[in-house]
This record gives C-alpha cells, sequence and structure tokens, in this order.
C-alpha cells in the first residue's frame, strides 16, 4: 500500500499533460480554416444584378409550386416525382438548391427558409444508412424508411449511389455559402457519412445489392455526370481527382461538330455512356464549366441546334421521367454507338418517344441568353409546358407541331429545381454560385490524339450512371402489385389489401357463368386511348386493386373496411368503364362482376325490404356509419339505392349477358317505401319517446343526389317525377352568377337544414344522363361562377366533397353554404377556414363535361399528378397552399374513370337504352307484381333518350308541368331561414329552365340522411352516439401512402 500512492501520482500526472496536450492540439486545428471551403458572406447571395422580369417571377413561381406541394410535411424531405412519396439524394439536393434559389429571388422570406431548412436537414440527419455507412439510394420522402424503387420498405436497403452523393455535396456547399451559419450542421451530417467509403483511387464507386444478398462496390459515371459529381466531392475536401479527368474518351462527329463521348460504352460496360444537356448545363449554372467544359458544353448545344435546322424539329435532350412505358427515358445527343439515340437504362431504342425537354431549353437559354435558337426552344416550351403547379417534363417530338400539343404532363423535382437554379443564375448577372476556381482540384482534359478512341482501363463489374430513373412514379410499379388475373374460383387473399387474411373476412362465391359476351350498343373508344389517358385509368382503377375483398366488394374508402350501396355502385361504374376502355381484359371483368353479384346476393336486407346503409367489407355485416357492426341496421337510403340501380342498369345493358342475373338481384328487393308519391324516400330507424323502436321514412330532398336517384329509378319504369329535376329553385348570386341553393317547395323552405351548393352529384348526372335543358339551367351558374372565380382571382376552384386528414375530416367545398361563397363547411355548417379543397374528380369531370372551356383543361392540367401509382387518385389539393388533400375513396377513382370513357366516347350519356324489354324485371311488371314487391305499374321506362342539336340526354316521357307551385309574391325576394339577411337581395328563382349549358349543385343533409359513398363517415345523431370517441376519430383518420 506505502509504494501504491506515490506511483499512482505519478501516473495522473502523465495522463493529465496528455489531456493538455490533446486539447490544445484541437484548439490549434479549431482556428484553422478549411482549405476545400470557399466560404462567401450571404451577402454576395443576396445580390440580383439582373431581377427577374415580371414573367420570369411567374416561371420561378410555378417552379416553387412543385415543391410547395411535394414536400413532405411530416420530414420536409421532398417527392423526386409529382405526388409520390419517394425521394433519391440527387432530388433532394434539387430541392435544396431550389430552396435557396427560392430565397434570394423573394418567392420565400427567411423565415420560411430557416424552418424548411431545420425540418429538411433533422430529417436527413436521422435517415437510417446503407449498412450504416452510406445514405441508401432512396427513401420513403414521407417516413423516411429506407425503401426500394417501388417504395417497398426494406431492412438494409439497395445500395448508395456515388453521383447522388456528389449532388447533393454540391447543394450543400451552396447553402454554407449562402447561409454559413448552417454550415457546422450539413459538416456534421457528411461527417456522420462514411464518404471515403465511396472513393478508391480518386474514383467514384457507388454499391449495389446483389441477388444473393451481398453488397458490390462499382465503379459510376460517365463523361459529363461523372465530373459534375467528382466537383461535389472536392468542394468538401474528399479526392477524386481520377472522376475529374475526362480520359478515357474520344471525339465522335456529329452534323461535323467533335463532340466528346466517354469511351465506356454498354457494349463494353454494361452502362451507358449518353451525352445529354443537364449535366452541362448544371456544370455552367453551378461551376461555370471550367476548363475544356465551355467548348464541350458549346458544341453538344450546337449539334442539338443543328439538327434542328437539318430535320425541323426542335431540340434540346435530356434524360426524364415520361408518361408512360418504359417510364423514364434518355434522349441523348449520342449514347452507344448511335447518334440521337433515345434509350432505357438496359439500353433499349425507342426513337418515337424522344422529347423536346423544358429543363434543357430553359438552360440552354440562360447557358446562352444572346442565342437565337436557345430563345426559339425557350420560347416553345415556357408556357405550352407550364402547369402553374409546376412545369411538366417536355413534349413529344411525334406531335410537336400539332395544334393538340402531346406534353409529356410528368413533374418532377429534377426538371423544376434545375428551373429555379437557372433562374437564380440569370437573377445573379449570369454568374455561377460556385466558380469555375472554387475547386483547387479542377483537371483540364487534354484532347486525345486520332487513335485516342479505346481506353486500355479495365472496365469495372458494374456501372450505374446518372442520377436514378424513378420507375415508381409510373404506372408500372403499381401495376407489378396487382394481384394477378382471376379465375372463376373466389380470389385468393393477396387480391385484400392485407397480406394475411383477417380470420373473420368471409369469402363469397361467384355466381354460375353467365355465359359468353353479348353484343350492345353502348358507347366504346372508337380507337385505343392515349398513352396519356390510359395512364390516368390504370392510376384511378388502382383504388379497386388495391382495395379488392375476399367479399367480392371494395370499400368505399381506403381505411376503412365498410361500403354503402352509393359506393357498390360507384365500384360497378369503375368496372364497366375500365372493361370499357381495355385497361381490363374480359376474364377479369366477368370475374369481379359475379364476384359483386354473388356479394349483393348474399347481404341482409333492412326489415326485409331494401340493403341496408353500409356494410363491412370484411363481413358482410351491416355497419353504420362509424364502421360498428349494427345487427339491427340504421334503415336504408333512397338515394343510394338509386345509385346502384342507375349502375345495374348499365350492367344490364352493355353487357345483356348479366341481364337476368341483375334483374335477379332487383327482384329480390321490396320497393313498396323507397318512391312514394313520386318522391324518393329514406328510411331511419328510431325510437320514440317510449323506447320503442320505429323506422321513419322521409322525402330524400337533397339537392343534385334527388334528382340523380329520380333519374335512375326511372329507368326502371318508377313514377320518381317529384324527385326528377324540374319546378323552380332558389339560387343565389356568386361571382354575378346564379347558383341553386334549394328547392322552392315550401316545405323545404321550412326546415331548419344547411343549404350546401357542391357539384359532386350534378357532375355524376351530367356523365350518366347528359344535360338536358332543365340540369343546364342548374349547372350553368355553378361551372361559370368556379370559372369566373378563377379568373378574377387566380384561385382553382372545384367545388366538391373531399376527405382530409384533418378534424373534421369530411369537408364540403361549397360554392355557396347558407349564403356564404366560396366557404370550406363541415357536416354541420360550420365554417373550417383554410381547408377549401379542389376536387379531383370534379376537375376531370369538368374537362369532358366542358371540352371546349379554358378554364376547364386549366383545372384538369393541375390536377393530373395528384396520384399515388399503388393506392390511385387523392382527393385533390388545398386551394389554400396546393398541397395534396390526402385520402383516397372509390368515388374519386370512379368518377375519374367514367370521365375518361365520356371524353373518349364522343361525350355520349353513359347509361343507354335497354334493349330487351322482355327480361326478368319487365316480365315480372306485366305479370302484375305478384309477390307485393311495390314494382311500378308500367313496363315500360317513365324518361327516354333524346338526340338533338344540343347533344343527347335524357328526359321524363311525361314530364310534370315546369311551374306546379308558383312562389308567393312575397317569397320570390325573401331568403330562406338560413341564410343572411345581407345576402337576401341576391336570390331569386329559376323557373322554366330552356338553356342548354351545364353545371352542378349540391346536397343539404337532414334527419339522419346520408350522402353515401363519397361521405361514408358523416354521423348521424345514432351513429354518433353509439361510437366510442376514441373509436370515431380513428375511423375518420386517415392513412398517408
Amino acid at each position: 500500500m506505502s509504494t501504491f500512492k506515490p506511483r499512482q501520482r505519478r501516473w495522473i500526472k502523465v495522463i493529465s499533460y496528455c489531456l493538455v496536450g490533446l486539447l490544445f492540439s484541437f484548439w490549434i486545428m479549431s482556428i484553422q480554416a478549411p482549405t476545400t471551403v470557399a466560404q462567401s458572406s450571404n451577402e454576395q447571395c443576396a445580390v440580383i444584378t439582373q431581377p427577374l422580369t415580371p414573367e420570369e417571377m411567374s416561371y420561378a413561381q410555378s417552379a416553387w409550386n412543385y415543391f410547395v406541394d411535394n414536400v413532405q410535411p411530416a420530414t420536409g424531405l421532398s417527392n423526386s416525382a409529382g405526388g409520390y412519396p419517394s425521394g433519391t439524394l440527387w432530388d433532394l439536393g434539387n430541392y435544396l438548391a431550389a430552396m435557396n434559389a427560392a430565397r434570394w429571388i423573394g418567392l420565400i422570406d427567411q423565415t420560411e427558409f430557416d424552418s424548411r431548412l431545420n425540418q429538411f436537414l433533422s430529417s436527413l440527419s436521422q435517415l437510417r444508412l446503407f449498412e450504416d455507412t452510406l445514405p441508401n439510394k432512396v427513401y420513403n420522402s414521407a417516413t423516411g424508411e429506407i425503401v426500394d424503387y417501388v417504395n417497398n420498405p426494406l431492412e438494409k436497403g439497395i445500395g448508395w449511389s456515388a453521383l447522388d452523393i456528389g449532388r447533393i455535396l454540391a447543394a450543400f456547399h451552396i447553402v454554407r455559402t449562402c447561409h454559413p451559419q448552417y454550415g457546422d450542421w450539413m459538416a456534421g451530417i457528411i461527417d456522420s457519412w462514411s464518404i471515403a467509403a465511396s472513393l478508391q483511387d480518386g474514383m467514384m464507386y457507388g454499391a449495389t445489392v446483389l441477388p444473393d444478398g451481398s453488397t458490390l462496390k462499382v465503379q459510376e459515371g460517365r463523361l459529363g455526370y461523372e465530373e459534375y459529381a467528382a466537383r461535389g466531392y472536392a468542394l468538401w475536401g474528399f479526392d477524386a481527382s481520377q472522376a475529374l479527368a475526362y480520359e478515357p474518351f474520344q471525339f465522335v462527329d456529329i452534323y461535323g461538330l467533335q463532340i466528346p463521348v466517354d469511351t465506356r460504352d454498354y457494349q463494353t460496360t454494361n452502362a451507358n455512356n449518353y451525352v445529354v444537356s443537364e449535366s452541362y448545363i448544371l456544370d455552367a449554372i453551378e461551376f461555370g464549366l471550367p476548363g475544356e467544359q465551355a467548348d464541350y458544353a458549346r458544341r453538344v448545344f450546337e449539334a442539338q441546334k443543328r439538327r434542328y435546322e437539318d430535320t425541323g424539329l426542335l431540340t434540346a435532350v435530356s434524360e426524364d421521367n415520361i408518361n408512360q412505358a418504359p417510364y423514364f427515358l434518355y434522349s441523348t445527343v449520342y449514347s452507344n454507338g448511335v447518334p440521337w439515340a433515345v434509350i432505357t437504362e438496359n439500353n433499349e431504342l425507342h426513337p418515337e418517344l424522344r422529347t423536346l425537354c423544358t429543363k434543357a431549353a430553359f438552360g440552354w437559354r440562360y447557358v446562352y441568353p444572346d442565342d437565337p435558337y436557345a430563345q426559339q426552344i425557350f420560347d416553345y416550351v415556357k408556357d405550352s409546358t407550364n402547369s402553374s403547379r409546376g412545369y411538366y417534363a417536355g413534349i413529344y417530338e411525334s406531335g410537336l407541331y400539332e395544334e393538340q400539343l402531346p406534353v409529356n404532363d410528368i413533374l418532377t423535382g429534377n426538371t423544376n429545381g434545375l428551373i429555379m437554379e437557372i433562374l437564380y443564375y440569370k437573377a445573379r448577372g449570369y454568374q455561377p454560385m460556385l466558380g469555375a476556381g472554387t475547386s483547387n482540384a479542377t483537371t483540364t482534359a487534354q484532347p486525345p490524339s486520332a487513335n485516342d478512341s479505346v481506353s486500355n482501363s479495365p472496365a469495372p463489374p458494374e456501372i450505374a450512371s446518372t442520377p436514378e430513373a424513378l420507375p415508381e412514379s409510373s404506372p408500372s410499379s403499381a401495376a407489378a402489385q396487382s394481384p394477378s388475373p382471376e379465375t372463376q374460383s373466389p380470389p385468393n387473399t393477396e387480391l385484400s389489401a392485407s397480406a394475411t387474411p383477417d380470420p373473420q373476412q368471409v369469402e363469397v362465391a361467384l355466381i354460375n357463368p353467365v355465359g359468353e359476351p353479348e353484343p350492345s350498343a353502348c358507347p366504346v373508344p372508337e380507337k385505343t386511348l392515349s398513352v396519356t389517358d390510359t395512364r390516368y385509368a390504370k392510376t384511378a382503377w388502382q383504388y379497386f386493386e388495391a382495395n379488392y375483398m375476399l367479399s367480392g366488394l371494395v370499400p368505399d374508402r381506403n381505411d376503412l373496411d365498410g361500403v354503402t350501396l352509393w359506393g357498390i355502385g360507384d365500384y360497378l361504374s369503375a368496372l364497366h368503364a375500365a372493361k370499357a376502355i381495355n385497361i381490363i381484359d374480359t376474364e377479369k371483368f366477368d370475374t369481379r362482376v359475379r364476384h359483386l353479384l354473388g356479394a349483393l346476393q348474399e347481404i341482409q336486407l333492412f326489415s326485409g325490404e331494401l340493403p341496408h346503409r353500409a356494410y363491412s367489407t370484411l363481413t358482410l355485416e351491416p355497419i353504420d356509419y362509424g364502421g360498428n357492426i349494427s345487427p339491427e341496421g340504421n334503415g336504408w337510403s333512397g338515394l343510394d339505392v338509386g345509385r346502384l340501380l342507375a349502375a345495374l342498369h348499365t350492367l344490364k345493358t352493355c353487357h345483356p349477358e348479366y341481364a337476368d342475373a341483375v334483374d335477379q338481384v332487383a327482384l329480390d328487393w321490396s320497393y313498396l317505401r323507397v318512391v312514394r308519391n313520386g318522391h324518393i324516400t329514406n328510411a331511419l330507424l328510431a325510437q320514440n319517446d317510449r323506447g320503442r323502436d320505429r323506422i321513419q321514412v322521409n322525402p330524400a330532398e337533397i339537392l343534385g343526389y334527388e334528382e340523380y336517384a329520380a333519374r335512375a329509378f326511372q329507368l326502371w319504369g318508377f313514377d320518381a317525377a317529384q324527385s326528377a329535376v324540374g319546378g323552380n329553385y332558389v339560387t343565389a348570386t356568386v361571382e354575378e352568377q346564379a347558383v341553386p341553393i334549394h328547392r322552392s317547395q315550401t316545405e323545404q323552405r321550412r326546415r331548419n337544414e344547411v343549404l350546401n351548393t357542391i357539384s359532386t352529384p350534378f357532375i355524376l348526372y351530367g356523365l350518366e344522363f347528359g344535360f338536358d335543358p332543365h340540369i343546364s339551367s342548374l349547372v350553368e351558374g355553378i361551372f361559370q361562377a368556379e370559372a369566373s372565380r378563377y379568373e378574377r382571382s387566380g384561385t382553382y376552384s372545384a367545388s366538391g366533397t373531399a376527405l382530409i386528414n384533418l378534424a373534421p375530416y369530411v369537408i364540403h367545398s361549397t360554392v355557396v353554404s347558407d349564403g356564404r361563397p366560396w366557404v370550406a363547411v363541415d357536416e354541420e355548417g360550420t365554417v373550417i377556414a383554410k381547408s377549401r379543397v379542389v376536387s379531383t374528380a370534379v376537375a376531370f369531370a369538368y374537362y369532358t363535361l366542358f371540352p371546349e372551356s379554358r378554364y376547364g383543361r386549366e383545372l384538369w392540367l393541375a390536377s393530373l399528378d395528384l396520384y399515388n401509382p399503388s393506392l390511385g387518385y387523392y382527393e385533390g389539393f388545398y386551394e389554400e397552399n396546393g398541397r395534396t388533400a390526402i385520402g383516397f375513396t372509390g368515388g374519386t377513382n370512379s368518377l375519374i374513370l367514367q370521365a375518361l370513357l365520356h371524353k373518349n366516347t364522343s361525350q355520349q350519356p353513359l347509361i343507354q337504352p335497354h334493349s330487351n324489354m322482355d327480361s326478368l324485371w319487365w316480365q315480372a311488371i306485366r305479370e302484375g307484381d305478384p309477390l307485393g314487391l311495390g314494382l311500378p305499374e308500367i313496363d315500360a321506362p317513365s324518361i327516354e333518350m333524346v338526340v338533338n342539336d344540343q347533344g343527347s340526354y335524357w328526359v321524363a316521357k311525361d314530364e310534370r308541368p315546369i311551374n306546379p307551385e308558383p312562389l308567393p309574391a312575397a317569397e320570390s325576394t325573401a331568403s330562406p331561414s338560413n341564410v343572411p339577411v345581407e345576402e337576401s337581395n341576391n336570390l331569386t328563382t329559376i323557373s322554366n329552365p330552356v338553356t342548354s349549358e351545364r353545371a352542378v349543385v349540391g346536397w343539404l343533409p337532414y334527419e339522419g340522411d346520408s350522402l353515401s359513398s363519397l361521405l361514408p363517415l358523416i354521423q348521424t345523431e345514432q351513429a354518433a352516439a353509439n361510437l366510442d370517441p376514441r373509436i370515431r376519430r380513428y375511423s375518420l383518420s386517415f392513412i398517408d401512402n
């Protein structure tokens, strides 16, 4: 013990000296400036020497809107392609560069920049790395999960891309140059990555996962992108000097110009050596085309100009996502021995799909601002590819000079991020952000000798190329997840949204085969749909693929296993449209239809009369609108019955082989109370004051829905004249247009009800029944009000009902609600601020119902990319900020399919006359209704289709008088009790409508009436009372896919 203490003290002194030395060393290092970082103050970034013109500011705003719409709120990460939650490191770099440009151009202030960047960097620093080494090639931008290119979550990942790393390193340097306060944060993120793993002997290496699960490093990069990415590495002090060298390369002659081409082609290295515009444009606006790059870039541009002079085809080529198979292409100046090759990653040629590339046209215009050809290609795309929510990728060369340009209507972060950088480059006086002298590692290439055509260096085992294509942004990835073609047996569990079958699920048997398809007079497209319409249709159909259940049903919305009769009608209508436009084959159509008819034969009926309001898609048990099992049910909806009757009529008319099976379903129901004295009714199970169950039957007077359902009942011979369109309607003036708010009948005005006008039921009416003069007078006011609002304010408007992922979860974006124009309300009529949604379905329908309207087209273009390729179209986007309204419904996707069929069959009504008047239904009527089902008295439809110079549409054979009940004089200018006094002088009535224009009207629920499939979770008092608040919140929540 006596000898231990002195020795212990000596060791303590030694350790103390060592610690002091280490601390001193760290201090010395901390005061030394990094040698590879060319810091400049953010004042330099703020200097705008050539301010953007108003037109250029509008271009920048449109490009920035892409990121407004496509940055995920939970993570702050951007989508690589519009509406799809997937992002690569390259495209995250695009967002960083765009964010910086938006700040200095003036589109966002410093507060918003800081908010966006803080969330972005926080999420980026938390991303799990591939093998704890470097970022995975792609992430789910909504969740930050490691995924593959079809967004499947993976434990390990698919590798890293050195080119993508180089891109984000360059973007990091731009941000730390302009916002030095973030430099340490970004340096810390880079330090957490093992950058050295992507470098070897001055070359860049990516990583890929082999089929056996092992990881293989592969050299990445070809002349152009390789040099650009290497400069990003060099900015942070990493040695990529060999990648910066041009060798091995050769010159090839194109239109008399010597174009530099990497000699490592696909034939020798399994990787493409394409020459495209983007790498040179990026080098120009960020690095200033150092060394020989300036000469080479000019040659690449001049070659495209000479092609135009030779062929007359405007040429600006680069790589892009495209809106059809194969979904990503490289339109090149030269690739793998072929001038002007258009290739896939696997070197498959597609010259017919060459595009005039928007980002390339923008880039060359500002890299060479005095060149007339650069101005010419820019002028051609600057408006034609501008969606106002971002720039589309380009225009197909095959229709470059057609009146209707074949736009490659894909929105990507790559196109719009590059446009933002280009415009900032111009605003800085055409000065590159980083400068040619930023990196002292730049290597100048020496032109090779004449015989220097092939490199002697060994080829790598595998080489990834430029920023990776995103196949998941195309329908192909969705198709890969679709169930295999069905047979005549019930579907297997893969058809469900869940991979593991719920033990409570019931398997419903298909009805017996009905025979071979029979001809019909229903309209079908005369020619194959365009590639774009086919893509839209396949995307909408994907909802019904992803949510197909063992019961044969599809839920009304993807986050609740429940369906209404309206939703079943939507599904059946979607089936017909999908078959008519050939996106599903006869076998799948037959299997799905017979499965659905089997389910309709199995479902229980309320009180032995008609189907319940809603059913579980898992068990077929009746449920309430909160999704709770309700064995006794809560009534039936005459409006929903009408929707299904319309769809069943189409099935047996357009597919006559199913006529007997359809009639057997319809003859299983009782209609004694659903149509009374010409009115459509609803039934609600309630209790009287003594606690006794009572069935209350009331008129179903919901504006728009009532008129639609009445026409459906009339197809089957019922007298529904009092519910059909006609008579007087009270209107309110909105945007100087007369917009209907309700019928003028006294009994309706007495009710204390919310009066909402929306478009949803009337666009369905127009698609299926056509617009007769009565309905046209109502629709005209609504559509013109929406168009006028857009012309006045620039705000898109497509007023429907949408699901949202925040309380109150179901929003009615109205044209007018209780006299209040353009408000979003919940079911009680409470205004929900900043919640108006532009409906995707309404946008598609307006485009076909009003084909000559400029507004209809612009609205449609703004909605095209609001989809998830695996789940279908979203409900829409918010007017306030352009963000996607998350939610998926059968109603929206069915309407889109119907709209596409309507558009491609010359705008003919989708419902056509039934020719077989000897079917089981009409026989039962002629036999005097022997089972007492309340069948019609007349064995023929009570409406007919007419064709005249106004078009084709359905009208009543014996229409009731136009003015059955004149309004009292005192009431002609008075407002309903719920309409604010200040609005009363805007109220008028429509009577004797005769115009042929079109528009849409909304709904006003009362006494428990439902809005069916489009609003499956509207709560009646009874449903709300029975529903646990926690369950109710869950049932109304949304899954952000």
